[in-house]
């Protein structure tokens, strides 16, 4: 019984070396030389000027939240434009999945065109 899990031991063994062997070699083999400038703290490009745990603004969470949504409609759209065309040579639903898409993209944009107008797109 116990020799059927032995593959998974091997598994489990060699993504353990994958991941724990060029930590250790990069230990071993890289230079050690620090200085001012590589132990100082980079977060945009400029130096840090208040505490860490400074408040942001709340537009900066509604900006990134509107990138995913936006980026999520793109992981839609591909595979139905992939199946898409099968269905057109098939003739079956194809005027279905066209609409269906054609509402999806709809209810975005106007989501899109609401954000614009009520300025949660506008950084300053």
């Amino acid at each position: 019984m116990l020799e059927s899990y032995f593959p998974v031991l091997i598994f489990i063994i060699v993504g353990l070396g994958f991941g724990f062997i060029p930590i250790i070699l990069g230990r071993l083999v890289a230079p050690y030389r620090p200085d001012s400038e590589k132990n100082s703290p980079y977060e945009c490009g400029f130096e840090a000027f208040e505490d860490a745990r400074m408040k942001f603004d709340v537009r900066y969470y509604l900006i990134a939240i509107l990138f995913i949504l936006f980026d999520l409609e793109i992981a839609f759209l591909f595979p139905w434009a992939t199946v898409f065309k099968e269905f057109v040579v098939a003739g079956e639903h194809a005027w279905f999945m066209f609409g269906s898409v054609m509402v999806f993209l709809a209810v975005l944009v106007i989501g899109y065109i609401v954000e614009w107008k009520n300025g949660a797109l506008d950084w300053e």
